[in-house]
């Protein structure tokens, strides 16, 4: 029953982002990142070198990364799932059933490899793989020109802190399937709070380790963290 109510709050906040439109692209499309690391040159930009759009979401995640890393390889649809909200990519057919504990099976990917995003078994290759550090999905123009990518980097603090990045780049080709498919009218506001919940669900399950940070105790800290994630 959770998950239809939070299905029902995902579709209320696309809603809202939808109608709101312009008005939140510039917060959308930095959700939580620095402007370093929005200005930050990331493996896999080259891939799609004059994007008509991208994007830079991140979040802060009291676990090392390599208690990130495990959940971002078994995204994909017959896969992990994409840690979102699942009933609503089910609407559309993709038949996507998330994954919460880390399996075996799950952990083997390679650059090359097909993310499958719908039953259909359309999505990206892997561009880049480097473990523990990028994963990069994505691959050369389609027949109208259109092109895009879709990175994770997990970035590691001194006391063992991560920073999950999540970056896309596209660039939008002729006609107006290429609008709606790479554009920002639709991918900014509905693709942004799919990928809220995502990058949410991956911090808390990686925090779910037995691990803290050494700063952990420090209420005033705490207290900035959640004031953050609230956001």
């Amino acid at each position: 029953m959770k998950k239809y109510l939070d299905a029902v709050v995902g579709g209320l906040l696309i809603a809202l982002n939808l109608a709101l439109g312009p008005l939140l692209h510039r917060w959308r499309t930095r959700w939580h990142a620095t402007t370093d690391e929005v200005k930050e040159p990331l493996p896999g930009d080259e891939i799609v070198k004059a994007p008509t759009w991208t994007y830079t979401h991140a979040i802060r995640i009291l676990a090392p990364r390599a208690a990130v890393w495990p959940w971002l390889v078994q995204i994909g649809q017959g896969r992990g799932g994409f840690f979102s909200y699942d009933v609503l990519e089910n609407l559309v057919g993709c038949d996507i059933h998330n994954v919460l504990e880390l399996r075996n099976e799950l952990q083997q990917l390679r650059a090359g490899d097909r993310v499958r995003m719908h039953a259909n078994g359309f999505g990206p290759r892997v561009s880049i793989l480097d473990p523990g550090r990028a994963l990069v999905l994505g691959g050369p123009r389609d027949a109208n020109g259109s092109q895009a990518t879709w990175g994770f980097y997990l970035h590691q603090t001194e006391d063992g802190v991560t920073r999950l990045i999540e970056r896309g780049r596209h660039a939008v080709g002729k006609g107006i399937l290429a609008k709606l498919g790479y554009g920002p009218y639709l991918i900014d506001p509905v693709g942004f709070v799919m990928s809220r919940r995502m990058l949410k669900t991956i911090k808390r399950l990686a925090e779910a380790a037995p691990w803290k940070p050494k700063f952990v105790s420090d209420e005033s800290q705490r207290r900035l963290d959640q004031t953050r994630e609230a956001a």
